[in-house]
């Protein structure tokens, strides 16, 4: 039973890298290529989307973590586990701190209605996109490792 819990989290945690990690280097760099508006307001929509799923994801995958270590506390290995847990905290400050006050306001823009430093609020938040990325990948190789 615990393997099952070990593998699906691992599973929940290496999607959700997958997909943040395809926001930042895949979805968001298409938009910005597209001509005129279409960016802005495919970000806004994305911003409506994936604001609403991702904060489940987020807490789910820590509550996954967090019984994991909680269940094979003080086994080999859990160390591994306690600082991926850590990471995702995190992601989680980071994301309630930093990067949601700016999706927020992201997600009501329209052309006719987005600030004119817009650019400037999606760059930054581009760059802590970045970092978060980095964080949750930190989290799922120690979740491998734990595994190994």
């Amino acid at each position: 039973m615990f393997d099952a819990l070990e593998v699906v989290t691992t599973v929940v945690v290496g999607v959700m890298v997958g997909v943040e990690f395809s926001v930042a280097f895949v979805i968001n760099p298409i938009l910005d290529a597209l001509p005129e508006d279409s960016g802005q307001l495919g970000r806004a929509h994305g911003g409506r989307m994936l604001g609403a799923v991702m904060p489940v994801w987020y807490l789910t995958s820590l509550v996954l973590v967090a019984v994991w270590a909680g269940v094979e506390w003080p086994q080999e290995g859990t160390g591994l586990v306690v600082t991926a847990a850590a990471l995702l905290i995190l992601s989680v400050v980071m994301s309630i701190l930093l990067l949601v006050p700016i999706n927020n306001r992201g997600k009501t823009w329209a052309p006719d209605t987005r600030p004119t430093d817009w650019h400037e609020q999606v760059n930054r938040w581009d760059h802590l996109h970045y970092v978060r990325v980095a964080v949750i990948i930190g989290a799922f190789v120690l979740l491998v490792a734990a595994l190994a």
